[in-house]
């Protein structure tokens, strides 16, 4: 088995090399992949320190547009050198504490960096960053997750996610009233629990298996009974923190009663690291066993059909948004079980799909909740006429349904065709199961928008003894969600280009071998017989 015959040799080198870190070794470009994680947490510091709010609130936009450039300098660099690693402490492969980073891991870097930036920016808009820690509590946030992008050890992504779940509990604290708070409750205890099936199947893996490094696990779920358990388990944990169904409750209970710019923060780093880390898991570990498909399927397709028609009945906007997401990310995990036959094509779809689903539903979160705090309400039947009182805000929500639904010009449309066409590819009855899946909450979803557009945006003017006058959403407020839908736009004109990285995310993904020889390191890649990775 790899798997042992990895630890061994690690060990081997290990013991050679004194227990200790190998010497001699030049500052090279992936020892600069810890500082994704260091320099947040500098500034976190700083921003603990720092007496003035102005600072905080700068530092609070100074991590993400950091992140943001080192990841596309990433993109750039893996691009033109595959997959690059770092071990702390230069310790040998196989037992050190690895960092990777690929084209897909810089990818989703760049896009929640970008999501996290905005929603900080609307959080000083709203004033939300008077509370002294909010900013530091987000740029730890921001740490723990570049640090689950990251990471190339299974136990190392656990305590990851448990350092993006500490500010998460601070921030729900502080931005939320008495009811919020009750909601905070039922987000501790289901991440709680999370984490705990996240770190039992972590132990129960290296049990089985005898490693955490992801690299050293490739194929180990294949055939081998108790290592699928085990990593079986690690998904389930995974499925939970990303909301899929029948574990999916507790995601519309909790998010839409936090802030906009929490609920805005939460949407693009906490969902969106289970199902990143799902692909890898499914991708490398699993080594895209086809066995697995009607799993997947099943659970995917209940979960596109409760999303998208339970959001119908809700009564407050950000709950009709919440559920858009449950219905939403199954159909970027769905494409995992179509991935085994051209599998760069399918997981490309997939990638584009959770790029969009991240800047659209962003964007519609803060538009709902720069509504919210200019008029105070976010109960459908208390909001009126507001497309005639605040045109602007008419069109970026506008502009975000349509990107949900799949209508151009925005993201939504590439990302629904490239799922459906990279779907069609396997030709099988359960493949034509999905589209129609696909198409039918596609239409629930529209109606779900339009139905909000009908209560909101449309009908007689609000009461104007509960409402001033002159009462509007300023411009100012409204300015990062369209921002964001501006990024759509850029998506669906830059069609070409954005395939294009995708596609090269996904051969990254794919490309397991150059992932292997860049986390444990060639010597130790060649003497368990890994062969010499590909030029792509």
């Amino acid at each position: 088995m790899v798997v042992s015959q990895v630890m061994t040799a690690a060990t081997v080198t290990v013991a050679q090399a004194a227990v200790g870190p190998i010497p001699g070794q030049p500052l090279t470009p992936p020892a600069v992949l810890p500082l994704f994680l260091g320099v947040p947490l500098a500034l976190m510091a700083l921003a603990v320190l720092a007496p003035w709010r102005q600072a905080r609130n700068a530092l609070s936009l100074v991590g993400p547009l950091i992140t943001g450039a080192a990841g596309a300098w990433l993109f750039s660099y893996t691009a033109a050198h595959g997959t690059i690693a770092h071990s702390v402490g230069l310790y040998v492969g196989g037992v050190a504490i690895p960092f990777a980073g690929d084209q897909f891991s810089a990818l989703m870097i760049v896009t929640a960096s970008v999501v996290i930036f905005v929603a900080n920016w609307f959080a000083i808009i709203v004033g939300e960053t008077r509370a002294r820690f909010y900013p530091a509590l987000s740029l730890m946030l921001l740490a723990g997750c570049m640090g689950g992008f990251l990471t190339a050890d299974l136990f190392n992504f656990f305590v990851f996610v448990e350092v993006m779940l500490l500010p998460s509990y601070g921030l729900l604290a502080m931005t939320g009233t008495w009811a919020r708070m009750s909601s905070g409750r039922t987000f501790v205890l289901v991440n709680l629990t999370a984490s705990t099936m996240l770190l039992i199947g972590v132990c129960f893996i290296y049990a089985t298996a005898g490693a955490v490094n992801i690299a050293a696990l490739r194929g180990a779920a294949a055939g081998n009974g108790p290592v699928t358990v085990a990593v079986g388990i690690v998904v389930l944990a995974m499925v939970v923190k990303a909301g899929l169904f029948p574990v999916h409750t507790w995601l519309p209970r909790t998010y839409p009663q936090t802030s906009a710019s929490v609920m805005a923060l939460f949407s693009s780093v906490h969902t969106k690291i289970a199902v990143y880390i799902l692909f890898r898991i499914y991708v490398v570990i699993f080594d895209l066993d086809p066995r697995w498909m009607w799993p997947i399927v099943g659970f995917c397709v209940v979960s596109m059909v409760v999303g998208s028609f339970a959001g119908l009945g809700e009564k407050s906007l950000r709950r009709v948004l919440a559920y858009q997401m449950v219905g939403g990310i199954p159909l970027i995990v769905v494409i995992l079980a179509f991935s085994y036959g051209q599998p760069s094509v399918a997981l490309a779809a997939g990638i584009f799909y959770m790029v969009h689903h991240m800047i659209t539903v962003g964007s519609l979160i803060l538009t709902a909740g720069a509504i919210e705090e200019t008029y105070g309400e976010d109960l459908l039947s208390r909001l009126s006429g507001l497309a005639r009182r605040d045109p602007w805000v008419a069109t970026v929500f506008a502009a975000g349904a349509f990107s949900v639904v799949g209508f151009p010009p925005f993201s939504g449309l590439w990302g629904k065709v490239l799922t459906v066409t990279s779907i069609a590819q396997a030709g099988s009855p359960v493949a034509w199961l999905v589209i129609a899946v696909v198409v039918v909450t596609s239409f629930a979803a529209f109606i779900s928008m339009l139905r909000v557009w009908r209560k909101v945006f449309w009908g007689a003017e609000m009461n104007r003894q509960r409402i001033p006058e002159n009462l509007r959403v300023p411009a100012y407020r409204i300015a990062p969600a369209g921002v964001l839908m501006l990024i759509s736009v850029g998506m669906f004109l830059a069609a070409g280009p954005m395939v294009q990285a995708t596609r090269d995310a996904a051969d990254s993904l794919v490309n397991v071998t150059d992932y292997q020889h860049a986390v444990l390191g060639d010597d130790l890649a060649d003497a368990v017989g890994i062969p010499a990775p590909q030029d792509s």
